[in-house]
């Protein structure tokens, strides 16, 4: 093979492989990431609530499911790395959201459940979580919630089930 023919091939090659590339890329950045809200409940009633390190607002815990987890163990895994809290029981579904800006960082699809929890809050992300704190229903933080945590918290109030 000549040096011409050669570098025909590696070209070749290297426009196939970069367009699989494209292709996979296009597949994981064109489809919505699955992510968990979770309105944690603590046995007193309170509702515990994080204040996010990137935006400063209050926030639901929660986080990206993992390849290979479900969503009962992603909520399990989010709520103790960043509340520090246990998880008791998963109470009910409060709605899924797939607007695709609910998130400013990505299009993703938020699981919101309602959640019994124990144990002592504590961060444990500091790079995520600035505090936490447990408030009464009637007490909540006023202002905008992080994300769309405003209408998922405000949808667990009204006893509602969601599909947004």
């Amino acid at each position: 093979m000549n040096i011409l023919a050669f570098f025909a091939a590696a070209v070749q090659s290297t426009r196939g492989l970069w367009r699989v590339g494209q292709t996979v890329l296009g597949i994981i950045f064109r489809h919505p990431i699955t992510g968990t809200s979770i309105i944690p409940i603590l046995p007193d009633g309170r509702i515990v609530l994080i204040r996010r390190r990137d935006d400063g607002c209050w926030a639901l815990p929660g986080g990206m499911v993992d390849w290979g987890e479900d969503i009962p163990n992603t909520v399990r895994r989010e709520l103790m790395e960043e509340t520090g809290l246990e998880l008791v029981e998963i109470k009910r579904l409060v709605g899924v959201y797939s607007a695709p800006d609910r998130d400013p960082r990505i299009h993703s699809i938020c699981v919101a459940v309602e959640a019994q929890v124990q144990g002592i809050m504590a961060v444990q992300d500091t790079l995520e979580v600035m505090e936490i704190q447990a408030f009464s229903a009637n007490s909540l933080p006023p202002g905008q919630m992080s994300h769309d945590h405003s209408r998922q918290l405000q949808d667990y109030l009204n006893g509602l089930t969601t599909l947004a």
